[in-house]
Order: C-alpha cells, then sequence, then structure tokens
C-alpha cells in the first residue's frame, strides 16, 4: 500500500469560471491559477503523484509553460493516474476537505464526488468531500483543498487489484492474533473478590 497527501490553494478573481473537482459551479468568482484553478484536482494530482514518489504537479506541467495555461486540470490528473497504472498500483480511497468561505459546498458535494470517483475509476463511496470555512485563518478569498489517497499494489495481470482490506490474508491475521494469546501471562487465581 501507499499513501500520498496533496494541498493546493488559489485566489477568488472576477470574471473567471469556478471549477472544483472538475465540476463548474455557479459563483460570481472563479479561481485564479495558470490552468483552471481547480483547486481539489490539483491537490488530488500532487496526492497521486506523491504516494508512487512521482514528483508533483509541476514536474509534469509547469506553470512557465504558456501550453498549460487555461488547461483543463482533468489533463493533469488524467496523467497522474497514468503514473500510478505504471507503477503497478490503483486507487482503493481518497479523503479530501476544502477550506473555502464560499460558495456552500454541501449543495453541490454529490456532484463532486462523483466527478472525482469517474476519474480516479473507483465508486463514489471511495471518495471523501468535505468543507470547512477558514474561520481565524484570514483566507476569506481563497480556495484551500487537502487531500489523502491511499494506493494498493495490483494483483497481477488480468486480475482484479485487491481492496485495502485483502492485503494482508485472514490466516496470518489469525496466526498474529495466537501469539499474542499466547504470550499474555495467566492471572493469578483469587479465592476473593477482584478488587477495583
Amino acid at each position: 500500500m501507499r499513501i500520498g497527501y496533496g494541498w493546493d490553494s488559489h485566489e477568488f478573481h472576477a470574471g473567471i469560471p469556478l471549477k472544483i473537482g472538475g465540476v463548474q459551479l455557479p459563483h460570481e468568482k472563479g479561481l485564479a491559477g495558470h490552468s483552471d484553478g481547480d483547486v481539489l484536482l490539483h491537490a488530488v494530482t500532487d496526492a497521486l503523484l506523491g504516494a508512487i514518489a512521482a514528483g508533483d504537479i509541476g514536474t509534469y506541467f509547469p506553470p512557465s509553460d504558456p501550453k498549460w495555461k487555461g488547461a483543463d486540470s482533468v489533463t493533469f490528473l488524467q496523467e497522474a493516474m497514468r503514473q500510478v497504472s505504471r507503477a503497478g498500483y490503483t486507487v482503493a480511497n481518497v479523503d479530501s476537505t476544502l477550506i473555502l468561505a464560499e460558495p456552500k459546498i454541501g449543495p453541490h458535494a454529490a456532484k463532486i464526488q462523483g466527478r472525482v470517483a469517474e476519474l480516479l475509476k473507483v465508486e463514489p463511496a471511495a471518495v471523501g468531500i468535505k468543507a470547512k470555512t477558514p474561520e481565524g485563518m484570514g483566507t476569506d478569498n481563497a480556495a484551500i483543498a487537502h487531500v489523502v489517497v491511499l494506493l494498493v499494489k495490483n494483483s497481477g495481470k488480468g486480475s482484479r487489484p485487491k481492496r485495502a482490506v485483502e492485503t494482508v490474508p485472514q490466516p496470518e491475521i489469525d496466526r498474529v492474533v495466537n501469539d499474542l494469546i499466547k504470550e499474555v501471562p495467566e492471572q493469578p487465581k483469587t479465592g476473593g473478590k477482584t478488587r477495583r
């Protein structure tokens, strides 16, 4: 198994569409960036690349390259997924926290969850989407995303990837538990009541 962490932030600017998690949201401001400013997909991309020690988003899509000006961040995530697959891993699940004053993410969370799940080739239940307000942080004009991903090693050509709970076989778990039970010293028996 591999764990990856990604973080990103972008400022709000007027006259830009707001995209979060590959979904365009209704809002009077969008997130400024060299690409489309999708803070969530940028953080997911970095988490995926970090999990396999393959650099970060800037390694593949440098902001100095005009080719990526205004690019759809889905392109970045798809490249990260190619790197993950090449390394022999599959996404098990992802958890994310968005920090922004507005818009409210709750009404759009299911749509964002579905789109991220589609891009990661997992079920929506494997994608956590949470949102918090930036109380006391002084970042009301920005959106921040924190993301953690869990990758599991592919089980072999032509077979389905193992789920996280399947990576340790049950006989091995049973053996460890039995060994631990044997190591617990026997308590001396007393004739009276047990004191507490």
